[in-house]
């Protein structure tokens, strides 16, 4: 293989770290991609090559870190010190903070050269990426449709080969939706698991994560996110060992539920179901006992008291804009469904923003309780990552005179995700499979609270059968 960003991260770190390629080497490979393809993907909102540079000279053979030299991009939604911070909107204007997120600090502590920033839907809100401010991001396996979002951006670079591994976070979705609309491996971690610091102590519904291709680099890079930071205020517990370890090694028999019923009212692809009973026949080879499961829910939607959390938070986001940026909050300045959002969210008080979290946790609680505990528990669940294949570019429109039609449609593209978010549960999507139409073919797993070490045993398991390594978009092999 030609390109060096198509290899795992961890042989490209030994690379770096036996001198048989210096970092600024694999820096120009990654940048020389960027220049072919870029202008096709629209995956960045910044790439500053100087300053990568200026890190990957510094770095020299035997460097021990794990990750010596290895390019690495952020979601704009990140703070890193000296690069703009826009969340994808002109509301922040050309807002730069002065201070890396911990998390941030901590790939550069781990080796990575941060190289850039990548494209996201106005402050995260809907699956799909095509902000007003950047333009929509394309999906590299078909550019007529979209990565997927809100770390639309962040995947499209990863499957075309930009960067080899790339941030992004999830708060409904938001990693595990553009991995399974890209072909790439997306966790959630666990509530707590990865600090949110130095802004907030924590988050119900968001954790940060990576975009990669494989298990392994997505345990390893968990190792070096994860922990306590000085002044969370919840955090999830430890794992027993590292999970770089668990991902290479196969867990013992499970017990895994198969669910398809979606938790939103709405018609699930043929080929997604298609999808999840392969992978309940090749998890069945394994020698784990499958069970279809009547999930406990869908009696109650729960996408209206979802996005009152969710949408409070984009509102105190969007005032947070109007301070720092100094303009007024109205149509010239962001999106039509973030206006909506934040108009929904002020007529809301305090009272009703409680009573939605107190209904949220009830429902994780009876979730959890029913499938992952008692007499008929279940060790892992196995979902659709997606409902429906990766939707046109202009098919979900944040611009559009029907703001609410537009989060509603697409809630019904991607409504197995969420839940998790609201359980606090970790999640994996794996691109096990590709459909007929050429596009990846995911499915997601669910493992029980703060179990992201048997949900890795089971995942590197699942790719030791069934490998898709060496499926590659077209575009990412451009130039070779």
């Amino acid at each position: 293989m030609a390109k060096l960003s198509l290899r795992p991260a961890d042989e490209l770190a030994q690379l770096v770290r036996s001198g048989e390629v210096t970092a600024e080497e694999l820096l120009e490979d990654c940048l020389q991609q960027v220049d072919r393809v870029e202008p096709q993907i629209n995956a960045f909102t910044l790439i500053d090559p100087d300053r990568a540079a200026a890190e990957a000279r510094a770095i020299k053979p035997g460097d021990p870190r794990p990750f010596c030299g290895v390019p690495i991009a952020i979601k704009d939604n990140v703070a890193v010190a000296g690069w703009r911070l826009t969340f994808a909107s002109d509301l922040f204007g050309d807002y730069k903070p002065n201070h890396d997120a911990f998390l941030v600090r901590r790939l550069r502590e781990a080796g990575f050269v941060v190289m850039g920033k990548t494209n996201m839907p106005e402050f995260g809100i809907l699956p799909v990426t095509g902000p007003r401010r950047f333009g929509p991001t394309r999906n590299p396996w078909d550019l007529a449709r979209t990565p997927g979002g809100s770390s639309g951006g962040a995947a499209a670079a990863v499957a075309a080969g930009m960067v080899p591994v790339a941030h992004g976070n999830d708060g409904g979705g938001s990693i595990r939706i553009p991995a399974a609309c890209c072909g790439l491996v997306g966790l959630k971690p666990s509530r707590g698991r990865i600090s949110r610091g130095p802004e907030e102590g924590d988050d119900f519904l968001v954790q940060d994560g990576v975009l990669t291709r494989t298990v392994r680099e997505t345990a390893m890079l968990l190792d070096v996110l994860a922990g306590y930071e000085p002044g969370d205020a919840s955090w999830a517990p430890p794992p027993r060992g590292t999970f770089a370890a668990a991902a290479e090694r196969d867990p013992e028999r499970l017990r895994i539920g198969v669910v398809t019923k979606p938790p939103l009212p709405t018609e699930v692809d043929p080929v997604a179901l298609d999808g999840v009973r392969r992978a309940a026949d090749l998890l069945t080879e394994l020698g784990h006992e499958v069970v279809e499961v009547d999930p406990p829910w869908g009696e109650v939607d729960l996408l209206p008291t979802f996005t009152r959390i969710f949408g409070t938070q984009i509102a105190a986001l969007i005032e947070l804009g109007q301070r720092i940026g100094g303009r007024e909050i109205g149509p010239e300045v962001i999106e039509q469904l973030s206006l909506a959002v934040y108009e929904s969210s002020r007529q809301g008080s305090g009272i009703d923003f409680f009573l939605s979290l107190l209904e949220l946790q009830g429902a994780a609680r009876a979730i959890v309780s029913l499938l992952f505990f008692g007499e008929n528990r279940h060790d892992v669940l196995l979902t659709p990552a997606l409902a429906k294949r990766p939707v046109a570019i202009e098919e979900i429109d944040p611009t559009s005179d029907d703001p609410w039609g537009e989060f509603r449609k697409s809630g019904e593209f991607t409504p197995f995700t969420a839940v998790c978010n609201i359980s606090g549960q970790p999640a994996i999507v794996l691109p096990l499979y590709q459909g007929d139409d050429g596009l990846p073919l995911a499915v997601q797993l669910i493992g029980p609270p703060a179990g992201e070490e048997l949900l890795l045993s089971l995942a590197g398991q699942v790719e030791r059968a069934a490998p898709w390594h060496d499926r590659f978009p077209a575009v990412a092999l451009a130039g070779d």
